[in-house]
Formats: C-alpha cells, structure tokens, sequence
C-alpha cells in the first residue's frame, strides 16, 4: 500500500500501474470534505513524484462513485467572502488540474452515482467508463452555483457546447447510454465488468495503444468555434435558458457566461472565468435558500429514515379505501414503487376509475419511453381492484381515502378496522378533519393517524403524517415507513385544524379575500405573487384546488380558529361557489377553462367572475406590489411561526420543506423562516403594523415580537441536521 488516508487508498498494481481508491470511512456515500480534498492533494503529490508511474486507475470503494461536494461542510466558504471564495476553488482547481497534467494516462472507472465535484474530477482524467446504471451529471445549478471545479471548462471542450450548456443548465442526472452518445465517456459496460475493463483501457494507454496525450491537449486549448458561431450559439442559449429559468434563478446563464467568456482561451484562463461567474452567485440569497434547502431535505430525509426504523414490520401489502382520482393515484404510486395494494371501493364504476388513473399515469412513462409495456403491465398486477374485504387480515397498512366527511370516514374506517389484524396500521388521507376525532370511532385508535397526500398524487412529494392524540409511535414510524416506500417526503405533525399546511394556506387565501373584499383586481394579485415567486397566483391556485373544496375547507379553519379565521364578510369563493364557478373542475372559477391539444385545462380571463366580483364589492381600487405581497404574505407567515410555536410541527426546516414540497413555496427564497430571516423580524414586524386593523390575522406572535427586539433568527445553525 503506497498510501492509506481516511478518505483514499493507493496501491501499485503490476507493470507501474497505480489504483487510487475512494473509500471515506464513516460515510455510506463518498464526497468531498474537507479531509478528502486534503488527501487527494497529498495523493497528487505522490503520483507526481512515483518515477516508475505509467498510468492510474481511479475507483470507488462504495456502491456510489461521489455524490459531490459536502455542502454542510463548505457551507461557510461561501460567506467568506470573494477572496476566500475564490482561494477556495482555486486550490482545488489546482489539484485536478496537477492530476490531469500527470505526464501518464489516468481513467476513471465510473460506478453509482458521479455528481457534481465527482464528475469534475473525472472530467480531469483522460478516459471515463460507466457502469450501465451509472448516472452522472452537474447539478449545481439546482443549488444556485455553478460548476467550480472546471465543469463549465473541461465539459464543452470534451463534448461540445450544446452538451455543456443542456447538461448544466438543467443540472439534470444523466443515464449511461445518454452520456455514452454525448461523448462524456468512453463506454458503458455492465457493473461486474467495470473493474476488468477500466484496468484494459488503462493498460493499452500505458502501452501507447490509446492517445491520451490528445485527450489532455483537447481539454488545454481553446473552443474551437469562430467568434460568429459563438456569438450565436452563447446568445441563444442565454435567451433560452433565462427564460426557462426565470429572473430569480441567475445561475443557469452565469454557467453559460463562464463558458462564453472562457471559450477563447486555455483551461488555466478559461478557470479563471469559471472563478469570475462563480463568486456572482456563489454568495446571492438564491445560493443560500437553496443550499439551506439542500441541507433542510437531508434532515428531513435522515430524520423520515430513522422514524421508519421504529416500525414493528415491514409494509408489505397495503390498501387504498375509495377508488377516485385520487384513490388511484396512491394506488398507482404504492405499485409503480413496487409495494402491492388492494384498491377497495363500493361500485365497479369506483374501481374503473381508480384501474383507469392508474393506467393513464403509466402510458405517459410508456409514451415517453421511461418504462416498457412489459413493465407497465407488471406494475398493473400489483394493483388488486377489490368490492370485498377478502384478505384484508393480511394487509399492514390501509389509506382510507374517501369523501371528506368525518361521519362517512368514521364509518368507514371502523367497518375497515374490523377485516383487519390487531397490528395493522389504518391511515385517513384527509385534509381537514381532525385525526383525534376520527380515532373516536376505532377500538384502537393508537394504530391510526393521519397520511394526507396531496394532490396529484404522482407528481406532489410532500405526505403529511399527522399525529392524534392517542397515536402511537409504532403507528407514525409505519406510515412513514410507507411513505419513504412510496418515494415520498414524510413530515410529521400534531393533529389541529388544517394540520400544517392547509392551516397555513388558508390565511393566505384569507388575505386574498380581504384585498378583494377591499377592491383590488384578483388578475393584477396574480400576477404580483407569481412575480414573486409563487408558481401561480392565489385566484388561479383556488381555481386548481376546486372553489367548493375551498369553501368547505374555509369553514374547517373557521370553526377551528374563530378569532382569526372566521369569516364576516362574504368571501369571493362564497361568491363563485353560489353562481356554480367550481374552478378548473366544471371550467369556470376565476378564470374560465378549456383543454388544450394535450388535454390540459388552460386558463382564460373572463369578465363574468370580474362582474360578479364587482357587484359584491364595487369598482376596482389601486394598490401597489408591495401592499398586495405584504397583505398576502404576513397572515402565511404568522400562521406558520404559530404552528412551530404551538409544536405542530417540531423544526423550522421541515416546516419551510412542508410549504415547498406541498404548496409550491418559492424554492429561491428557501422557506418562509428562512425568507424571515433573510428580510430580518423586525423589518417584518414593521411590514405587519400597518394592517393591523386587518384583525389578528395580521399580528406578529409575541415570539417574533421577542426575536425583532432581540435581532434573533430562525436558522442559527450553519448545518442542515441542526435545525
């Protein structure tokens, strides 16, 4: 052994042939830390000075190759400062480009995932091969930076710009065979193969059968495209990718200008211009709400694991009461993720339409090549269509999901209770009803609780796992257990009115109201929160939830939280619902409806919402951006800082990913706490004291009142599982 760190290990093979292995000990995955970037530089020291060196192998010593950077550990760097940034990633810069300048040829055997830091240092060495389930990418954009380590550099030279700028604008994993045909890697062959076939490239360089010194001068040189192809093809790709991206998101188009403003010269030039692009947003508020995000989805990640280690079985078989839409999309999710589940309803048209979502879900991955007929088909027998109980005492966990009314439910439920074993787990997915109230009806009401998926299925991560009053561990740590299974994101809360999210969602729909209520233009509050961030205005997002859900929902939160939800006036929805505009569901709401060539409902201004409106509330009145955002977010905000307060949800972190893994919350602004923190409480206080005349909706909690005077924050903790 030439070497033996915490994180790599080098070993001589036969004929001057180094193997390099990265093994970080403690960890399940290998990533950058601080020690490993230490130890590479030290093992680039070694090769450097090996006399009888003739080329390295570059290899994992777990199932996945580099997961990338540790963000939690190199959070910091980024609010060092643009010195300390740039001192950072130079220096790691400086030990990929030492390796890549090493005077034999270097291949990198590729298993698991390669991301980010991982990838780059492959792009550094002369000859990358896949293991065929291998994905690879440059994911940084996702975080608000962009590659650092040479990715924008070694990228397009390797495979040209359109595979650069589309590889990490997007950020996107890619599959072996994609990145096989896009020139990133050498070959792709199966996993029990890699090693063998690595170690032949490796050998016929060695012996001057392969050119590697061409690979090294390919990365070295310039873009070779002329000033107009480059003009047009960095131009373009900036327009397109700002629009996709949207103003908010800066890095995609810094990418590219790294690129653009590179391309003329060599890799050490060109880096140089990678560093430029990647300070400008390296240190933005969009990088740190989304690193705070990164961080904030690894605790709830990790904390939803360990919950679920608490479960008493394995979930197995599960069941799904109530076969609609949304019945059917649970079913489809618990199948396509591979746990069987009986869809029970009380009518064979119940069952069509559950079989019937399903199978569209499925066509779509069929159509867009993501899965096999064959496949589909099995995934189809996973799902068992039942009119009966026959074989219920075999299933571990049941989702009731049928009308949401808490008698029909409490019916239900107990009539299910009885078909199934003392150790069965029994969820409700309802959205508003109490789960304690619903556990009156069991005989065991410490194996129920709450699973409330949101809606469509398939597509929303978020499942809330709520907690009755006599809900028992067992019982939560199964159904997120069951969730994990599902591919889904499990936080759990307390049992109150509205649980977390629909309790927070409603004052917001209550701020809309009132600014309606008071005159202003539900199209121009569309458009301002969209602006702001949110993916669709408030009038658009009741249309898409059904106003007649909303109404019933409304009555849900007033009769729980009278002082600050209850209604005394004539809401719009009240309004819409009497004159039966139901939203997106019978295409008339706030907006009318009509499909487009796909089949999507696609919304139209209307002046007959405007006139119902008008005669309810009289002629329009001005407000400005501000008094609009400022209406709208402060009753969301206070609701949530009560929900953490009141330990309806126990961190700030996964109250912040409930709200954008449920409702869509600005991912650029990382949450409402961190947006709190970032505009600072007292600003926000000051923002809130001129509605209070509003009610108490729109009072700052005594907490806030404490933190605005103390100059407290949210996030004190630098690391995502310290929240």
């Amino acid at each position: 052994m030439i070497f033996e760190g915490q994180a790599f290990q080098v070993k001589a093979l036969d004929a001057g042939l180094v193997q390099v292995t990265f093994d970080l000990k403690g960890e399940s995955v290998n990533k950058f830390t601080g020690v490993a970037l230490r130890e590479l530089d030290q093992v680039v020291g070694l090769l450097e000075a090996k006399s009888d060196l003739r080329g390295v192998l570059i290899t994992s010593g777990k199932e996945v190759f580099i997961v990338g950077a540790d963000i939690a550990e190199f959070g910091n760097v980024f609010a060092s400062g643009d010195q300390g940034v740039r001192d950072f990633i130079g220096g790691v810069n400086q030990t990929f480009n030492r390796l890549e300048d090493l005077a034999v040829p270097t291949v990198a055997a590729i298993n698991g995932y390669c991301l980010g830091g991982g990838l780059e240092l492959c792009l550094a060495c002369d000859f990358r091969l896949l293991s065929e389930s291998a994905k690879i990418g440059l994911p940084e954009t996702k975080l608000g930076i962009i590659p650092g380590w040479g990715g924008t550099v070694r990228l397009s030279r390797l495979a040209g710009l359109d595979v650069a700028i589309d590889w990490i604008a997007s950020g996107k994993e890619q599959a072996a065979t994609k990145a096989l045909k896009a020139g990133v890697v050498d070959g792709v062959v199966e996993a029990s193969q890699l090693y063998e076939a690595a170690l032949g490239v490796l050998t016929r360089a060695a012996a001057g059968e392969l050119d590697y010194a061409q690979r090294k001068q390919q990365k070295l040189s310039p873009l070779a495209h002329n000033d107009i192809e480059s003009l047009l093809a960095f131009e373009s790709s900036k327009a397109f990718v700002k629009a996709q991206a949207g103003y908010h998101y800066p890095a995609p188009v810094a990418a590219i200008t790294s690129m653009q403003n590179g391309a003329k010269f060599g890799r050490d030039q060109a880096l140089v211009a990678e560093g430029d692009a990647f300070i400008s947003v390296a240190q933005t508020t969009t990088t740190k709400s989304l690193v705070g995000l990164f961080l904030s989805d690894q605790y709830i990640t990790k904390k939803s694991k360990l919950l679920a280690k608490a479960a008493l079985k394995p979930i197995k078989q599960a069941a799904v009461l109530g076969a609609g839409i949304m019945g059917g999309g649970i079913a489809y999710q618990s199948a396509y993720k591979g746990t069987a589940i009986k869809m029970k309803d009380i009518a064979d048209e119940g069952l069509a339409l559950g079989v019937s979502e399903a199978t569209k879900l499925l066509n779509k991955r069929v159509e867009r090549g993501r899965m096999t007929t064959l496949e589909m088909a099995q995934v189809l027998t996973r799902i068992d269509p039942v009119l009966s109980y026959e074989g219920f005492d075999r299933v571990d966990l049941v989702v009731e999901a049928v009308v949401e009314n808490p008698k029909v439910k409490q019916a239900v439920l107990a009539e299910v209770e009885g078909h199934l074993s003392d150790d069965a787990i029994l969820c409700s997915n309802t959205s508003t009803i109490s789960i304690s109230l619903l556990a009156e009806a069991l005989k065991r009401p410490e194996n129920f609780c709450g699973m409330h998926f949101f809606n469509p299925v398939h597509a929303m991560p978020l499942v809330e796992v709520i907690r009755g009053k006599q809900t028992s561990d067992a019982a939560v740590a199964a159904t997120v257990a069951y969730a994990n299974q599902l591919g889904k994101k499990a936080i759990v809360v307390n049992d109150c009115p509205g649980f977390l999210v629909n309790r927070v969602l409603f004052p917001y729909f209550a701020g809309f109201s009132m600014l309606l209520r008071d005159g202003a233009d539900f199209q121009q509050v569309d458009k301002v929160m969209e602006r702001w961030g949110w993916p669709m205005g408030p009038a658009y997002l009741m249309d898409v939830v059904g106003i007649d859900t909303g109404v019933h929902a409304e009555g849900v939160m007033a009769q729980g939280f009278p002082e600050r939800m209850g209604k005394h006036f004539t809401a719009p929805s009240d309004l819409l619902f009497a004159a039966k505009r139901l939203g997106q569901k019978n295409g008339h709401g706030f907006y009318d409806y009509a499909p487009d060539k796909r089949g999507k409902p696609q919304k139209n201004a209307t002046q007959v919402s405007v006139e119902l409106l008008a005669a309810e509330y009289g002629s329009l009145k001005t407000f400005s951006d501000e008094e609009i955002i400022a209406r709208m977010m402060v009753p969301m905000a206070t609701e949530l800082v009560r929900c953490l307060e009141e330990g309806v949800v126990a961190t700030a972190a996964e109250a912040d990913m409930a709200l954008v893994y449920g409702l869509g919350f600005p991912p650029f602004r990382g949450g409402i706490f961190r947006w709190l923190d970032e505009v600072g409480i007292q600003a926000f206080v000051d923002m809130a004291k001129p509605l209070a005349e509003l009610g108490p909706l729109y009072a700052p909690t005594v907490d806030m009142l404490a933190k605005a005077a103390d100059g407290s924050s949210y996030y004190t903790a630098p690391r995502g599982d310290e929240q």
